[in-house]
């Protein structure tokens, strides 16, 4: 109950500052070159274990407890300055199978949005990096694939498992970018982010390691420029 007081009286004390953007536009890993950089971050997928995606288990890492997550948030936010800003990737309600609090998922919401725009084959080469574990057991992911089964045709999810026991990540992650991550993208950022229509966007030309420091100081630059 201390836990969930805590996270219930900070959370709408942050000024939050919510990077967006579609699967593979890097948002996590700009967060952290933004805490690099000397930011506040409050990093929700580092505390819950998860990448917050069907695809996002990370490898021989269990997700926590519901109780425990939410322990590592609030120790977050109690060592927060609160008359700075905190930067935070934009999360749906659940990151994996934890739940985000009520009152942080209300302050995300409410947050000033930064839209990171990426083209489809810069974050396409960033997905392959990032994901490229997942080739190592084809028949697994073609089985996480399956938990799909409702939101795409059986044709073409028979088809992305196919290409998940062939290795070939390249084909199986623009098709699910296109039919899958971008459409429901779409859907949620307008429809759940208050202040999305004076979203300030940042144009990344490319997802590279080397280009995401510079990347995050022109996130940097925009409350100095307003």
């Amino acid at each position: 109950s201390h836990v969930i007081e805590c996270i219930d009286q900070l959370s709408p004390q942050m000024d939050l500052r919510v990077l967006c953007g579609p699967t593979g536009s890097a948002k996590t890993r700009v967060l952290q070159a933004l805490g690099e950089a000397g930011a506040q971050v409050l990093d929700l997928e580092a505390c819950a274990d998860h990448k917050g995606s069907v695809l996002g288990n990370v490898p021989g890492v269990p997700q926590p407890s519901q109780k425990a997550f939410e322990t590592r948030v609030a120790t977050v936010l109690k060592a927060l300055d609160l008359g700075r800003p905190v930067y935070v990737e934009a999360e749906s309600r659940k990151i994996g199978r934890i739940a985000l609090p009520t009152a942080l998922l209300t302050a995300l919401r409410a947050g000033s949005c930064i839209k990171i725009v990426a083209s489809p084959e810069a974050r396409l080469d960033y997905l392959l990096r990032d994901y490229a574990y997942l080739g190592t057991d084809g028949e697994a992911l073609a089985t996480t694939l399956g938990l799909l089964h409702g939101l795409q045709s059986n044709e073409t999810l028979a088809r992305w498992q196919g290409w998940a026991r062939g290795g070939d990540l390249a084909a199986l992650f623009a098709e699910l970018m296109a039919l899958h991550y971008d459409p429901l993208y779409s859907r949620s950022q307008h429809g759940d982010f208050v202040r999305w229509k004076t979203a300030r966007e940042v144009e990344a030309p490319t997802l590279t390691e080397t280009a995401l420091p510079e990347l995050a100081q022109r996130i940097l630059a925009l409350d100095a420029t307003g």
